[in-house]
């Protein structure tokens, strides 16, 4: 279980994630994508006037069509494309913008294409980034540039989204303003990941023919991973229902938790990962699990309180919640990396984003149901169903042997240097 732990040196956590400019892209990107993401269905229903159902189905729809891309952008991954597959998910992202912009009021379909645009962008972007760190970091140092990238973007989407929050004293035009914003920062970011120029060299086809390499079934990994992405939402969804319908507590309180929430990622990700990086990536996944079950109980208990009690305990036990979110968010991608042969690396992240994809999609319209029978059935489902999945990664073997060594040699870079010395990965 017991593995070489990783030191944490700032410039190599830079070079590993893919450079400075690098950076600057995702971190560009995600201020776009915070300054719109929590208003878009404002903007459906504001800018555009149509129905919160409408606009609500054609998000929906258009998050989960995104999925359906999916097995091609794991193929283009495989052919050895990095950083023109990440710049692709964010212009894509342009073109869903600008379709929005240009959608007159009461437009339904191009709200949809818009939402279709932006949710193929939203579904491509994490297994590209992912294939991208694998592609210039190998080892332990993979994964804390993996956790550097996920602080970093969750850095950006909480500044993006107080910035939005502050213009929309502004109404209609504001939004308006703030889409148009987030396509400009769209591609600002496209350009500047494209400039790393990052492929993969594709690694030689096995001796003796025989067809094309299948992708690891990781079967247990991907349903369980259907469940732990749940966590991600307790804050966005679960919680601010609980606390306002539920618990009648002032809405402010949801507030203190996304903001809690955001931060601690922010500051903790990438120490919490290394840290972590004695053990085997498996059994911080299974560990992540049983925290994350531990604390669906701890926010029953919560709910058990009197008044002017639950809400504050609700808030403390959030905090459990986000370490586990943070173990789970170290080890998950890391561990796919790690069990899948260089050679189908693409579309082992496509399978592992297909299942994230559809458990955030449907967490909401779960959640909501649970919590309509109460407290008991929320907590206690979302609990035994995580604490399950915990197990079946414990014991059904997707982990990675105890040396923490890759599966297979990891893709090298294709040759082609980088713009900037010293900015960006130069290839080999």
């Amino acid at each position: 279980m017991a593995t070489t732990t990783t030191k944490l040196r700032p410039g190599a956590l830079v070079r590993a994630s893919g450079g400075p400019r690098y950076a600057v892209a995702l971190a560009v990107d995600a201020l776009g994508t915070g300054l719109l993401r929590p208003f878009l269905l404002l903007y459906g229903v504001s800018v555009l006037g149509l129905s919160a159902p409408a606009t609500g189905t054609a998000m929906t729809v258009g998050a989960v069509a995104g999925l359906a891309g999916m097995p091609a952008v794991g193929r283009w991954l495989d052919r050895g494309a990095r950083s023109t597959v990440v710049a692709a998910s964010m212009l894509v992202r342009v073109v869903g913008v600008a379709l929005l912009l240009a959608a007159p009021a009461g437009n339904v379909p191009l709200f949809t294409a818009a939402a279709l645009f932006l949710g193929i962008g939203n579904q491509a972007w994490p297994a590209a980034h992912a294939a991208l760190v694998a592609t210039v970091a190998h080892g332990r140092e993979r994964d804390a540039a993996l956790a550097g990238g996920r602080a970093l973007r969750n850095a950006g989407l909480g500044a993006g989204a107080l910035l939005a929050t502050a213009c929309m004293a502004g109404g209609t035009a504001a939004l308006q303003a703030l889409a148009a914003v987030t396509g400009i920062a769209y591609l600002a970011s496209a350009a500047l990941a494209r400039s790393v120029r990052v492929r993969a060299r594709p690694p030689a086809a096995p001796a003796g023919g025989g067809g094309e390499e299948p992708a690891p079934r990781m079967r247990a990994l991907l349903a369980a991973n259907v469940i732990y992405v749940f966590c991600l939402n307790v804050p966005e969804v679960a919680l601010p229902l609980v606390l306002v319908t539920q618990l009648h507590a002032s809405p402010v309180w949801s507030g203190v938790v996304f903001v809690a929430n955001t931060v601690l990622v922010v500051t903790l990700q990438v120490p919490v990962t290394v840290l972590m990086s004695r053990f085997s990536r498996g059994f911080v996944l299974a560990g992540s699990g049983v925290l994350l079950a531990a604390s669906y109980l701890g926010f029953l208990a919560a709910a058990q309180l009197g008044p002017g009690w639950a809400a504050p305990a609700v808030a403390v036990v959030s905090v459990v919640c986000t370490l586990g979110e943070i173990l789970y968010a170290g080890s998950a991608t890391a561990l796919v990396t790690v069990l899948a042969p260089a050679r189908v690396l693409g579309r082992a992240l496509a399978r592992f984003q297909l299942s994230s994809g559809f458990g955030l999609a449907v967490s909401p319209a779960v959640i909501t149901a649970l919590a309509s029978h109460g407290p008991a059935a929320l907590w206690g489902s979302l609990s035994a169903a995580t604490l399950f999945s915990a197990g079946a990664v414990a014991t059904r073997g997707d982990r990675e042997p105890v040396t923490g060594r890759p599966a297979s040699p990891a893709p090298r870079h294709s040759g082609e240097p980088s713009p900037v010395p010293g900015d960006g990965p130069t290839g080999g």
